[in-house]
């Protein structure tokens, strides 16, 4: 469910509002780009809807294209201007994957090799095909009763 209410205490729609300042680097009628306050690597960007949405799972895929949009163009920038080695698009959603800001936003993060980012993903052993099979069957139903309930509003 996608929220056209602007938040007055929601620091990306005062900036999208002008409200706020911000190192604007993109924008289009419906997403913005811009620097945050303290970047995890040079030329971290955020890319923000212009219209209020809590995070990804309020979003709609309407609402997503233009974030989506913009972020191509400016990985694409990025990778211009900087040269970087890679480019992580992280997006949190919920305070348990560590979202403080409850604005949807993409966050592109120019990486080179052996920056102070490191690897952040955690060391994990590969799972049994079952346990696999069964977990891919679980999400591939949870679609299918996500799409059936769609169809029927």
């Amino acid at each position: 469910m996608v929220s056209d209410d602007r938040e007055s205490t929601c620091p990306f729609c005062e900036i999208a509002e002008g409200r706020s300042p911000a190192d604007r680097v993109y924008e289009t009628p419906d997403a913005l780009a811009f620097l945050p306050l303290s970047p995890a690597a040079t030329g971290h960007t955020l890319i923000i809807p212009k219209l209020h949405i809590t995070d990804l799972w309020h979003a709609d895929t309407r609402s997503l294209e233009p974030v989506m949009k913009a972020s191509l163009v400016v990985a694409q920038a990025l990778k211009r201007a900087l040269s970087p080695d890679g480019l992580n698009l992280i997006n949190s959603t919920g305070s348990a994957a560590t979202q403080t800001v409850f604005h949807l936003h993409i966050h592109l993060v120019p990486r080179w090799n052996g920056d102070q980012m490191g690897n952040f993903w955690p060391e994990s052993a590969p799972w049994a095909e079952p346990k696999r099979a069964a977990m891919a069957e679980r999400i591939r139903n949870s679609i299918e009763e996500l799409r059936l309930s769609q169809r029927d509003r």
